[in-house]
């Protein structure tokens, strides 16, 4: 029994020794076989990670091929492409090497054929040479001949001539001062021929000479400047804007007439002409005062003899400030930088200054400008000319308010401004008064004329007009053989008509000369005068 009891644990005991050991390796087979199966797991993705990353290599290694395949051949073509490229080139610049070298050869073979013919050219030249030597050779011998049976010639016509002379005393039964007379007479009509076709001749050449240049210098400096035409006045007139005003200007008993009249020196003249007073008086600047201060009363109303003194003063300051204006005005207009104020203000005064309808001050700047247009084109002190030319009738500012001529007056106020020499005696010469000291003073009287005779410049007075035609008639009348003559185009041409049977076609040219001269001699006229001699000869027959 007892053994029973030891037996039975003992073999439970085995048996559950055997049943954990089977179980013990059962577990440890799935244990096993679970990391086998992990392990394989593992070595499958390391497989088909290596197969991927293989693949992928060979897929890089496949396109890297590919791209140096590509390269090889874009670098294959473009070695191609380069080589055609050099080769077009080097066609290219060979054919222009072949065509310049033919054009070289064409130039080389046609200077080669210029030379051949000037040379054949030269050849031929001297051959003629030769025979034109020849030929002058036998000339001169002709010459020599001929002059020696010319002086064998005047010879005989000099004993022919003395002939003659002594037939004519013969037969004529006259003594030697008679046939001296004849003679002298036959040699006055050919020495008038030779004088006509001298002063043909001269003339010809003299305008041949200076008339293209003497054109050119006084074109453009007249193109350089042109200068207004004003009316030559000595009333001026102001509108009143009813009939009403004229009362108020006369003032009671005619006292704001009055105190008008003493203020400004100018007369006011009131009659029956609708809605205008008129002022009258020889100064232009009184002229302007009053008529600017009439104006200011007219459009302030009120109108007295306070008003009028007060209106008068202020007319009179803005006239001086004007005409100081007008005269620095001129200054930079010349390019004049430096003149003392005073000569200034006189300058300014010019502005309401007229002579024959020209404006003064104008003509005086026009004058400036072509006296300096010239005297530059001459290669002369152009700032000096332009000076002159500015000042040359300074003296016309003051003529009314001083005695004396405006030359006189002129050169008086450039001294006392200290104006340069050749300044002064352009002023004192612009009229002929002294003679010229320089070449801008004759420059000057130029550019005087031309500003002055250009046409519509001027406007001139009825009367002297009318004198001045009649003197050019009368002076052309005053030689014999003159049958008719006539002033035209206002004075600026005369027509002689002559009887043709005492005055020859030589001697109309003689005629022309002296009427000129004469004309130059006795007359003042601006510009230029034309004389014209006409000789006609008319011969009439009748058939019946």
């Amino acid at each position: 029994m007892v053994n029973n009891n030891i037996l039975i644990p003992a073999v439970i005991a085995i048996v559950f020794l055997l049943v954990g050991l089977g179980i013990g390796y059962a577990i440890r087979k799935h244990s096993w076989e679970k990391k086998a199966q992990n392990a394989q797991n593992d070595a499958d993705h390391i497989l088909a990670d290596a197969k991927a990353q293989v693949a992928t290599a060979k897929a890089e290694v496949d396109a890297q091929k590919q791209a140096a395949q590509a390269v090889k051949q874009s670098a294959e073509n473009t070695k191609k492409e380069k080589i055609l490229e050099a080769q077009e080139e080097i066609n290219d610049y060979r054919q222009k090497t072949e065509d310049s070298l033919s054009k070289k050869r064409d130039e080389v073979s046609r200077a080669e054929n210029r030379l051949q013919q000037r040379e054949d050219t030269l050849d031929h030249k001297n051959s003629l040479l030769d025979e034109r030597e020849s030929d002058i050779s036998q000339r001169e011998n002709q010459l020599k001949q001929q002059q020696a049976n010319l002086d064998d010639k005047l010879n005989e016509a000099n004993d022919l001539i003395e002939q003659r002379r002594q037939k004519l005393y013969e037969v004529a039964e006259l003594d030697r001062k008679q046939a001296e007379k004849i003679v002298l007479d036959q040699l006055s009509d050919e020495l008038v021929k030779e004088r006509a076709e001298l002063i043909r001749n001269s003339n010809e050449e003299v305008q041949a000479k200076a008339d293209h240049f003497a054109h050119k210098v006084l074109v453009d400096a007249i193109q350089s400047s042109a200068a207004d035409t004003v009316a030559e006045t000595t009333v001026s007139v102001v509108d009143l804007p009813n009939e009403e005003m004229k009362g108020r200007i006369i003032g009671r008993e005619g006292r704001n007439i009055r105190s008008f009249e003493a203020l400004t020196g100018i007369d006011l003249i009131i009659d029956d002409t609708p809605k205008v007073v008129t002022l009258s008086g020889f100064d232009p600047i009184r002229r302007e005062i009053a008529k600017r201060a009439m104006e200011r009363l007219i459009k302030d109303g009120r109108i007295h003899p306070a008003r009028i003194e007060e209106m008068v003063d202020k007319a009179r300051k803005e006239v001086n400030d004007d005409i100081y204006e007008a005269g620095e005005s001129a200054l930079m207009d010349l390019g004049i930088h430096r003149m003392n104020p005073e000569l200034v203000k006189t300058l300014g005064r010019l502005k309401y200054r007229t002579s024959y309808g020209q404006n003064v001050l104008a003509h005086s700047v026009e004058v400036g400008k072509l006296a300096g247009t010239m005297a530059a084109e001459l290669g002369l002190d152009e700032k000096l000319a332009v000076r002159a030319g500015l000042l040359h009738d300074i003296g016309k500012a003051i003529d009314h308010d001083i005695e004396g001529s405006h030359v006189e007056i002129g050169v008086e106020l450039a001294r006392k401004y200290h104006e340069p020499e050749v300044v002064i005696n352009a002023i004192a010469a612009h009229h002929g008064d002294v003679p010229k000291l320089s070449f801008i003073a004759e420059l000057v009287v130029a550019a005087d004329t031309v500003s002055s005779a250009r046409p519509g410049a001027r406007s001139e007075s009825l009367e002297n007009y009318i004198r001045r035609l009649t003197e050019l008639e009368k002076i052309a009348m005053s030689y014999q053989g003159v049958k008719q003559a006539y002033a035209i185009q206002a004075g600026r041409e005369v027509r002689v008509m002559v009887e043709p049977d005492e005055i020859s076609d030589d001697r109309i040219v003689v005629l022309a000369r002296d009427i000129r001269n004469q004309v130059e001699k006795e007359l003042d006229y601006p510009g230029n005068i034309k004389i014209t001699v006409i000789r006609e000869k008319r011969v009439v027959a009748v058939a019946k």
